[in-house]
């Protein structure tokens, strides 16, 4: 069986036909275009602003043509994750979704449920002619996941709505009424090349086969990170022998905790087989360490070519402190909401640039205002004494709960009819567009919600088939009783 034969039938079919058109961050052409064939095609009502961002209208059905108007909200981009081994250009290749029981999976790769499975709600609620419901809007907003630039952008008057259904979330059964906001931190090391020393050998570590996952939703799960076990590694190193340092790599996006990186270093000719035995015990501390939370760990050593240079030694020691020090994973808890992260920050990833520099990308949240600015300050102040130049992105607001939302009520209520147990009412540390959707549109009555889907922002997403079936059935419930409201 294929996930287009799944049902609802509606709904599996325009995520399969999501999946076939690539769309990661800053590349939405394509699914854009599709889009707005979309509407042409069932001869739908649609525009799109300057951003990029496209909105669908659809008339209400008869009767129901004073009911508030529902925005149905979903984003275009898709994580684009995949593990070392696998031969994928998202820019041109479908995603190779295949059923493994209760789960739709991707083979090697994201599976793009974030958000795609959202988008294909919004869609098929478009063309089925058999709900009942108010006038709606279906909104689709571009990069999302690199710092919500849709919802930073969007045109005033792209919609028309007073209540907002982001279909963004990831756990059934839970509503969301609320999410923390975001910033950036970037530190860039300048460095200098020095010619690689004679009489050493050069050698390749890496770890591989992390979790990783999503740096709000997954950062209180204690998964490792790859590039604080690379730098820790060479750190140890650098406290018993002399060690060089030519190249570190880890991670790729600013809100995934990083599953892998590597690092080529240099060490005496004499003191490598001492440094061997000390990775076997490094080794053996880690998987140690994260036994029960990280159930694949690869670690992997290989000689190399001794490379023309170096970075030089201030420089790449300044580094590998900064990065093994570097505050990494939750630094408070909500005091109003059990459970619930208040404060974090992710190491998300290290990159060698052009012109002799090395970047660090590091991604703050809070629901707090104040502590998200304290906590970005933190890191700053981190890597200024290690020598960097840091800067900020601009951020973007989180969404306080509202706990007399008539949407939240509505959704609540049809969840309950439907399932017979109430659902969870949460806040996310995660970022939503809703933040930047009520700065800007202060009336919206918002709430989130969406099938159970994990693994997000890495290759073992995988989206729970069942669960499909009942956010389909809730979001069809919360258009007919808003509609009748």
């Amino acid at each position: 069986m294929e996930i287009k034969d799944l049902k609802p039938a509606l709904i599996w079919q325009c995520f399969d036909e999501i999946t076939k058109v690539p769309r990661p961050s800053c590349h939405e052409e394509q699914i854009r275009e599709y889009l707005i064939d979309f509407a042409k095609k069932h001869n739908i009502d649609y525009k799109t602003d300057k951003c990029g961002n496209v909105v669908m209208r659809k008339a209400a059905t008869p009767g129901h043509e004073n009911a508030p108007t529902v925005i149905l909200q979903a984003h275009m981009d898709m994580v684009c994750e995949k593990n070392s081994d696998v031969e994928h250009d998202f820019l041109k290749d479908p995603i190779n979704t295949y059923i493994d029981g209760e789960w739709v999976k991707a083979k090697g790769t994201t599976l793009g449920a974030d958000n795609g499975i959202g988008m294909a709600a919004a869609m098929a609620v478009m063309i089925d002619d058999t709900l009942e419901h108010g006038p709606v809007e279906a909104l689709f907003t571009i990069n999302e996941e690199i710092g919500l630039e849709g919802a930073q952008n969007l045109g005033e008057d792209m919609i028309q709505g007073t209540m907002l259904l982001n279909l963004d979330s990831e756990d059934d059964g839970e509503i969301f009424v609320g999410c923390a906001g975001g910033i950036d931190t970037t530190a860039v090391f300048s460095y200098k090349k020095s010619v690689a020393p004679e009489h050493f050998d050069y050698l390749k570590v890496s770890v591989s086969g992390l979790l990783g996952g999503h740096s709000g939703s997954d950062i209180n799960t204690g998964r490792a990170n790859a590039n604080k076990l690379i730098a820790r590694f060479i750190w140890e190193c650098s406290q018993k022998w002399d060690v060089v340092v030519a190249e570190f790599d880890g991670g790729n996006l600013r809100n995934a905790i990083p599953r892998e990186a590597h690092a080529i270093f240099g060490i005496h000719t004499e003191h490598k087989e001492a440094m061997k035995k000390h990775l076997a015990k490094y080794i053996d501390e880690i998987k140690n360490e994260y036994k029960g939370i990280e159930p694949v760990m690869n670690f992997e050593i290989e000689k190399v070519e001794r490379p023309e240079y170096c970075i030089d030694s201030e420089t790449s020691l300044a580094l590998v402190r900064a990065l093994y020090s570097a505050p990494h994973g939750v630094y408070s808890m909500s005091r109003d909401l059990e459970g619930l992260v208040e404060t974090s920050t992710n190491l998300a990833a290290v990159k060698m640039i052009e012109d002799d520099k090395i970047r660090v990308t590091t991604s703050q949240r809070s629901s707090v205002e104040s502590r998200k600015n304290d906590i970005a300050g933190q890191v700053e102040a981190h890597f200024q004494l290690a020598g960097a130049e840091v800067s900020h992105s601009d951020g973007y607001p989180g969404w306080a709960p509202n706990m007399e939302s008539p949407i939240m009520k509505i959704s609540a209520d049809a969840y309950e009819e439907l399932f017979g147990v109430k659902p969870a009412i949460k806040a996310i540390h995660a970022g939503l567009e809703c933040g930047l959707f009520l700065s800007k549109y202060p009336h919206l009555d918002m709430v989130s919600f969406g099938p159970t889907m994990t693994g997000v922002h890495s290759p073992d997403e995988k989206l729970l088939i069942p669960t499909v079936e009942k956010f389909w059935q809730h979001l069809c419930r919360v258009l007919t009783k808003v509609a009748n409201s």
